[in-house]
């Protein structure tokens, strides 16, 4: 890393955690009744890693955002730990509040020099791209998401596809009672950010680059003419069609040249990196919120990594980077292999994409390559 201001790193937290799902709250209430609060902040385990292994002039450190206690990953206050509780902050926007946040606060504090956001809830990269493509402008600026989901589906449409499920599918896992499935709103989440992006005109579709999405529809959705079922198809469908690329995790694993391949379609000047550690999960790592889908191994990421770096030159410069989606309730656990590798495989991504690699921690013999 380079010694001018503009090339610096500028390290931030932000331990936001809406997640509405059950497993999530049944989680939060077992870790209360448990007398074991672990790590709330995944921002420090991380950065652990980092000032060990970082020279310290090449970075800078301000710290987490102020997150409500129980919109945090371990609360302890549990009287609003309930489904009800976290839809309500949901369909009311309030994760496009705190990426606001997280936008002034990079406008204000961190640029031009190059913000590095620790999060949990994805949603929180929509604000902070917004405070770049303000500032770079949204004609000069690439986002490239490693992710095992799209994050660009509308809520209404997801809601929509799930009561297809129920009616069509003997062996669905969603309950037709549930009344959390109806009537949500169009409101910004972490399944939902890149499509408000799209719509508001902040991110150009021929700009975004989803790397290792598992979710994309099987070819016999094509053919299903239910209605509910072509609006969640025509998402997917859409943003190729208007430009956008998108390498699922079958491309990544069985033609890793195609990855580079695609990267040569990148024409801005600047780029955005954000990575979903469920890229992982349930393969390379445990700790994570989104488990539902199988990801890559931990070579194959580092990989992907390595690729997005080969980008960067005179001609292409890394603006941004976020690591997000880590649950620190799993993270960092004990399995039957050993140690959960989360906080250390996300480390080794910043170290790799950010600082070319050259670190103690990509020689330590702990790092699977």
């Amino acid at each position: 890393m380079n010694s001018g201001t503009e090339n610096q790193v500028v390290f931030f937290g932000c331990p936001l955690d809406p997640d509405e799902r059950s497993e999530s709250i049944q989680e939060k209430h077992a870790i209360a009744s448990g007398g074991v609060r672990p790590l709330m902040d995944p921002f420090q385990a991380v950065m652990g890693f980092i000032r060990e292994e970082i020279a310290d002039r090449d970075w800078e450190d301000l710290g987490s955002l102020p997150v409500p206690d129980w919109l945090t990953p371990t609360p302890k206050d549990l009287s609003r730990i309930r489904v009800e509780e976290f839809v309500s902050f949901l369909d009311d926007d309030g994760c496009r509040r705190m990426a606001a946040d997280a936008e002034r606060f990079v406008s204000e504090r961190i640029l031009p020099r190059i913000p590095c956001m620790i999060g949990v809830d994805h949603s929180l990269t929509g604000g902070v791209f917004k405070s770049l493509s303000d500032h770079y402008g949204k004609k000069n600026l690439s986002l490239i998401v490693l992710d095992s989901h799209t994050d660009a589906v509308p809520m209404p449409v997801m809601g929509d596809a799930v009561q297809y499920d129920i009616d069509s599918n003997p062996a669905s896992p969603h309950d037709r009672n549930d009344p959390f499935i109806y009537n949500r709103t169009d409101a910004v989440n972490a399944s939902s950010f890149i499509h408000h992006l799209l719509t508001e005109g902040t991110l150009l579709p021929a700009n975004l680059f989803l790397v290792g999405v598992s979710d994309y529809p099987e070819k016999r959705a094509l053919r299903i003419q239910d209605p509910r079922v072509a609006r969640y198809v025509g998402v997917y469908t859409g943003m190729r069609q208007n430009g956008a690329t998108i390498l699922t995790k079958k491309d990544c694993a069985s033609s890793p040249t195609k990855m580079k391949t695609l990267l040569g379609k990148l024409k801005t000047p600047y780029v955005y990196i954000s990575v979903d550690m469920d890229i992982g999960a349930r393969n390379a790592l445990e700790g994570v919120r989104f488990r539902d889908r199988r990801g890559l191994q931990e070579k194959q990421i580092y990989r992907i990594a390595e690729a997005v770096r080969s980008l960067f030159s005179r001609h292409v410069r890394l603006v941004g980077l976020d690591i997000t989606e880590i649950n620190p309730r799993r993270a960092g656990g004990m399995l039957s292999s050993g140690e959960d590798r989360t906080y250390r495989i996300a480390a080794n991504l910043i170290e790799k994409i950010v600082f070319s690699g050259g670190t103690k921690g990509q020689r330590d013999k702990g790092t699977r390559e």
